[in-house]
């Protein structure tokens, strides 16, 4: 047992890979105590000797509180929440069965509200803490075949409003991080789930289409998910974070077209790109 420790203290969820992983090392080099947290054990292994590897499931809560009970019985405190733990699951409304509609909300909504609720307490004694919720452009406006994905991420901006304004008056600041096309393992997850659910069925055609446009369009202008971990460590070191960054390729246009364009030219410009 480390004991309590005076360096600021950070929990990565989905911390295995891509964007998570890229964030635990980042804060780790700017000082942080950094748990990094996910499922596989092997693949938190990779992170290096500077990223405490946590095993935990975020759809498993006995997971979630032995998790979040070793970090502060080692180091007594908790300064920062990166709530990143996630996936894309895409099919049509009509075919997703509901059973993988709760596991994407229970992956990323439940699982991170849970962590969320997790930390709390501590971050409230010492008035003072950081929740950094990763969420996409895809929570600010909604594309076809992903409805379940995007009906997560806008919960997850709304759930984060809703805290930002609960938390202040004790010191925690929320901030919620938008990131565009980024290269990690999202993107070919996300189109496999889309054929696989409605690749032979009445919108296979255009699932195809889009699955080869999401595939391309992703490996021609995908930023690193570093930049993303740099948004990430800015929220999580600033004096005053901003709320929402927007960050990554096509992150700030899509965002700023889908508050300013009147819905069913965004609906036009959504389905064009679709096919």
């Amino acid at each position: 047992m480390a004991g309590p420790t005076s360096s600021p203290v950070a929990i990565v969820t989905g911390a295995s890979s891509g964007i998570g992983a890229a964030t635990a090392r980042r804060l780790a080099r700017a000082g942080f105590v950094v748990y990094g947290a996910a499922r596989r054990a092997d693949r938190l292994a990779e992170l290096g000797d500077g990223v405490h590897p946590l095993v935990l499931d975020v759809t498993d809560d006995a997971s979630m509180v032995a998790g979040v009970e070793r970090v502060l019985e080692e180091h007594g405190r908790g300064d920062v929440l990166v709530g990143n733990a996630g996936y894309g699951s895409y099919g049509s409304v009509e075919e997703v069965p509901l059973d993988e509609a709760r596991r994407q909300l229970e992956t990323n909504v439940i699982g991170l509200a849970r962590m969320i609720q997790l930390v709390l307490p501590t971050m409230r004694e010492q008035g003072s803490g950081r929740i950094i919720n990763v969420s996409s452009m895809g929570g600010r406006f909604a594309g076809p075949f992903g409805g379940w994905y995007h009906a997560s991420k806008f919960a997850l901006e709304g759930l984060s409003d809703s805290l930002r304004s609960e938390v202040a008056p004790f010191g925690i600041r929320v901030s919620v991080v938008e990131p565009g096309a980024i290269k990690t393992e999202w993107g070919g997850i996300a189109t496999d789930s889309a054929v696989e659910v409605s690749g032979d069925g009445p919108y296979a055609e255009r699932v195809r289409r889009m699955a080869k446009g999401l595939s391309s369009g992703i490996e021609r202008i995908a930023s690193s998910p570093d930049v993303v971990a740099k948004a990430i460590e800015h929220a999580a070191t600033a004096d005053r974070p901003r709320i929402r960054y927007a960050i990554g390729a096509g992150a700030k246009p899509a965002t700023v077209a889908a508050r300013v364009l009147p819905a069913r030219v965004l609906d036009a410009l959504v389905a064009r790109g679709v096919g």
